[in-house]
């Protein structure tokens, strides 16, 4: 099994390893416009950035889930993590505009609902290709900081 998870982890690091200079949202083969979020996907890692390069990943650890479900304009998202009993979920609209993704969330859970009333609105860097997208957070001044990046499970 963990050959399968490292072989997965190592196709989504070069995927985005590719694309962490564009400004726009690259895929080979397929135009752009047929591309949508609307599904759901599992993150299966991250990656910190330093200088904007990747200066280190790893992959989500055993046990560990988050799922996220995209319709058109509405996402929700849910995190389970085995050695805590914090409940993690969100549920709000979002848009893209060009290579920006932007979720503005309404509701979620108790922990979600006291970052909700100091911070509504999340603004990444969108990598998206037909089966993984990366989301980047980035600083006030344009750097890269970290990355969620996920497959599609449906």
């Amino acid at each position: 099994m963990k050959p399968l998870y490292l072989f997965i982890f190592l196709v989504i690091l070069i995927s985005c390893n590719e694309l962490k200079g564009s400004d726009t949202i690259h895929i080979s083969g397929i135009k752009n416009d047929a591309l949508k979020l609307n599904g759901t996907w599992e993150m299966v890692g991250y990656y910190n950035f330093v200088n904007n390069q990747i200066s280190d990943s790893f992959q989500t650890n055993h046990g560990f889930r988050q799922i996220k479900m995209f319709t058109d304009g509405k996402v929700m998202w849910t995190k389970r993590i085995p050695y805590d009993s914090t409940e993690w979920f969100g549920y709000g609209s979002y848009s893209i505009h060009k290579n920006e993704l932007t979720e503005t969330l309404e509701f979620g859970s108790v922990m979600m609902r006291q970052i909700v009333q100091e911070r509504k609105e999340f603004k990444y860097h969108l990598i998206l290709e037909k089966n993984r997208f990366c989301q980047v957070e980035i600083d006030d001044n344009g750097n890269r900081l970290y990355s969620e990046n996920y497959k599609r499970i449906e």
